[in-house]
């Protein structure tokens, strides 16, 4: 896999932070057992010796995910995630029609340590999550997701339970979107098999906003990486 220059993906640095538009299938942090694998910790080290990633999208979503540069930013930042102070808004595609107006979801995650979430009311942590339909399509949502707390999978498995899968997300359900399902007539020649639009699950974190060490507000729109950009234009195209 070829990874973009850390330069090219910084969407915003001042002295304290950087925040970069992650790309799909590249790791936060390193992995348990440790893969070698280029992730962005890494990255953002070869770039500035003391960086710290502040928090983590899963390795399939992508979007905007904040660098601290010291660590007087580092304690600065994980104080704001700590009391909830850190907005996070993702855009993310469910398979079906849904509308959803401020909906709040308040089901509590388990988390077993094998990548295995699961919602459980007894032993399960909080997790939160607001949900605000965008855009409707007639076989699917665009949906503003927008978690209060930060569990693994939480948006995921959230979405789930409202029998809103985010399209391509196989762990919870979610079906792929293929060309086919949208245009009319489309045909694969015969000995082709055809592959997904997104070759991920359709989950981007698309706002962050935060305070600078100055308590100044700063605030970041990450664009869609090309496979989501690519989706939304089909559905633009073939699916309104």
């Amino acid at each position: 896999m070829k990874y973009p220059s850390f330069k090219d993906l910084i969407l915003f640095e001042n002295d304290d932070y950087i925040v970069v538009n992650k790309p799909p299938f590249v790791a936060s942090l390193d992995e348990r057992g440790g893969s070698g694998e280029v992730n962005i910790l890494r990255l953002a080290r070869q770039y500035t010796d003391d960086a710290q990633v502040c928090h983590r999208l899963d390795k399939e979503t992508s979007g905007a995910i904040l660098i601290a540069k010291n660590p007087e930013a580092y304690r600065n930042a994980s104080m704001q995630f700590e009391r909830r102070k850190v907005t996070k808004i993702y855009h993310a595609v469910v398979d079906g029609q849904f509308t959803f107006n401020d909906l709040f979801v308040d089901l509590p995650i388990l988390n077993d340590g094998n990548k295995n979430v699961t919602i459980d009311r007894q032993e399960g942590k909080r997790a939160e999550t607001y949900f605000n339909s965008v855009k409707y399509y007639k076989h699917y949502t665009l949906v503003e997701c927008k978690p209060v707390t930060g569990r693994m999978h939480q948006i995921r498995i959230h979405l789930a339970t409202q029998r809103a899968s985010i399209c391509g997300d196989i762990m919870y359900r979610g079906k792929p979107v293929f060309l086919s399902n949208l245009k009319k007539g489309y045909r694969i020649a015969k000995d082709e098999e055809e592959q997904p639009i997104m070759k991920r699950f359709a989950l981007h974190a698309r706002y962050l906003i935060f305070k600078g060490v100055d308590g100044q507000e700063i605030s970041i729109d990450a664009p869609y990486p090309k496979d989501f950009a690519t989706l939304i234009k089909l559905l633009d195209k073939f699916d309104c």
